[in-house]
């Protein structure tokens, strides 16, 4: 199997020379995590992801794209979707764009981890059971706290998303980056946030995701691949028998289990 058969063509893109404002629009009107910045011969200059733009503050705001602008592996039409996995696998990036050839760089479409994951069979060897890919230290948070300080957090740490979890310890919601940008919230600046005004950003239960999506440690990698791809999550949180979080499943740890299979 080919990329041209997979990828999706004529990609939402962004010139180097817009404003990030706007790139953050495309993102929220269009449920995007990243975007294929292009020059004005519609070249690659490379990708805008939501971390990205998580890390433009308010006192920033007018800062052009091909600042923020980060490199990117390509892919080709003709290539393999054995060797685009590993490419998007190893860059630890959710899509990538799609060139001519690798000498002409005109961007022709772009081809993202769940498009893979949607397309490909799951290789036999790959483990029967989540628990044996699944990360197992996860971080999560409460319904109470502050949106500005997740942000924080996720700059820090580089997460996507984390599980939102009752007094109980039980999830009740997720809150991505994705949430974040789409709520608007981002445009609030981290550092005024933490100086001076730490209860104007509003709480996590304001803009995390609901319902919570969560399978069991002992359901298989299908089952998850399918609940990503059906609700279109980035992730899954798994819960143990007493019902509390034991670790979660995202779609590069997805790829990155077929990809090893593959490389078996």
């Amino acid at each position: 199997m080919n990329v041209s058969e997979i990828m999706s063509e004529g990609p939402v893109s962004v010139k180097e020379g817009d404003f990030v404002t706007h790139a953050r629009q495309l993102m929220r009107d269009h449920l995007l995590r990243g975007l294929v910045v292009i020059d004005e011969e519609n070249r690659l200059v490379g990708m805008l992801s939501d971390q990205d733009i998580l890390r433009v503050t308010s006192t920033r705001s007018d800062v052009t794209v091909g600042g923020y602008a980060t490199q990117s592996p390509t892919v080709t039409p003709d290539m393999d979707v054995t060797v685009a996995a590993k490419l998007i696998m190893q860059s630890k990036q959710n899509r990538v764009p799609v060139v001519v050839s690798t000498t002409d760089h005109r961007v022709v479409g772009v081809l993202s981890d769940v498009d893979i994951l949607r397309n490909v069979e799951i290789p036999r060897n790959v483990s029967g059971t989540i628990q044996a890919m699944m990360t197992k230290k996860v971080e999560t948070c409460s319904p109470e706290d502050r949106v500005s300080k997740i942000w924080g957090h996720m700059l820090e740490t580089d997460y996507t998303g984390i599980p939102v979890v009752s007094k109980k310890g039980e999830p009740i919601g997720m809150i991505t980056r994705r949430d974040i940008i789409k709520s608007g919230v981002v445009r609030i600046s981290v550092e005024d946030e933490r100086r001076s005004r730490p209860n104007d950003s509003p709480r996590v239960e304001v803009v995390m995701s609901t319902p919570t999506y969560t399978l069991s440690e002992n359901d298989s990698v299908g089952s998850a691949i399918e609940m990503i791809i059906h609700y279109d999550i980035g992730r899954v949180t798994i819960v143990n028998e007493q019902g509390k979080v034991s670790g979660i499943v995202d779609r590069q740890d997805l790829l990155r289990a077929i990809v090893s299979a593959w490389t078996e």
